[in-house]
C-alpha cells in the first residue's frame, strides 16, 4: 500500500492519511479544515485537494453526504485514493483528477449543486517569488495551474444559491481576494486572521463567501495559534485527535 518515501499520518483514532515528502498537508490545511466543516449531509468538494487531508478531517469530524475532492496532480491524486481506499471511505469521498477551471467544459461535475467548496490555493500569484524547482511544490505554491480569479469562477457555478466557498491565503492578497469573488458572484461573508502569536502581524486569512449573498461580512477574532508558549486552547481543540495521535505515532 505504501510506497517508500511515503508514511501514514494519524488525523484521528480511526483515520489516516498517507503523505510523502512531495505531497503532504500543514497547519493552514488543518486550520481551512476545521472553518469549512461541513454540516451534516452536505455535498462537498475540495479544490486541490492534494493528499486528501481535508476530505479525512471533515469524514473524521463531520458527517457529509459526499466529497468530490478535485486536484490536477495525478501522482497526488492516485495517493488520496488510496487514503480514501484504505480508511474505507470510497462511499463518501470520490477523487477527481483534472483541472478545476475544466469541470464547466468536462461536466466533471454537476452545477449549482454543491452546498460547499474549500480551496487553499498556491499563496504566490503567477510571477511573484521565486519558483521552486520541484514540480509539485511549484504548483502548490504559484498559480501555475490556474489563478485564484478561475478557482472563484469555477466554485460559483458548482455552488447552490447560498452555497459556500471557504479559502486560506496570505493577508497581503486579501484586497485581490475579495473583488475576484465579488466579479464571480461570491459574496464575502466571514473573515477570521490568524496570528502566531499575539506581538506577531497575521500569517494567514481564513474567508468564507456565499454565492448570491448580500453584502456584509462578519470579522471573527483573531485566531492565535500560540499563548504563553504552547499552543493556545482554542489550537488544541483544533488540532484534537490529530495532535494526540501524532504523539504517540512518534514515540
Amino acid at each position: 500500500m505504501l510506497l517508500p518515501d511515503e508514511h501514514l499520518e494519524p488525523l484521528s483514532r480511526e483515520i489516516s492519511v498517507i503523505v510523502s515528502q512531495a505531497h503532504r498537508f500543514n497547519t493552514d490545511t488543518i486550520l481551512l479544515a476545521s472553518f469549512s466543516l461541513p454540516k451534516t449531509g452536505e455535498t462537498c468538494a475540495d479544490f486541490g485537494t492534494g493528499c486528501g487531508a481535508v476530505p479525512l478531517i471533515w469524514c473524521a469530524k463531520a458527517k457529509p453526504k459526499k466529497i468530490y475532492g478535485v486536484e490536477i496532480q495525478r501522482e497526488a491524486c492516485e495517493m488520496a485514493r488510496r487514503s480514501v481506499e484504505l480508511n474505507r471511505l470510497t462511499g463518501t469521498v470520490r477523487l477527481l483528477c483534472c483541472d478545476m477551471t475544466m469541470i464547466r467544459q468536462k461536466a466533471a461535475l454537476p452545477a449549482n449543486r454543491l452546498d460547499l467548496i474549500a480551496c487553499n490555493p498556491p499563496y504566490k500569484e503567477e510571477g511573484a517569488g521565486l519558483k521552486n524547482p520541484e514540480e509539485s511544490r511549484r504548483v502548490a505554491r504559484h498559480e501555475v495551474a490556474c489563478s485564484f480569479a478561475e478557482i472563484a469562477r469555477s466554485a460559483a457555478y458548482l455552488l447552490r444559491f447560498g452555497g459556500r466557498f471557504c479559502c486560506c491565503l496570505r493577508p497581503e492578497r486579501l484586497c485581490g481576494v475579495l473583488l475576484d469573488l465579488r466579479s464571480a458572484g461570491l459574496e464575502p461573508k466571514r473573515l477570521r486572521l490568524v496570528q502566531q502569536r499575539a506581538d506577531k502581524p497575521p500569517s494567514l486569512f481564513l474567508l468564507q463567501a456565499n454565492r448570491g449573498g448580500k453584502p456584509g461580512m462578519v470579522i471573527d477574532p483573531v485566531l492565535l495559534i500560540e499563548d504563553g508558549g504552547g499552543y493556545s486552547g482554542e489550537m488544541a481543540a483544533i488540532y484534537g485527535e490529530y495532535a494526540q495521535n501524532k504523539g504517540a505515532a512518534a514515540t
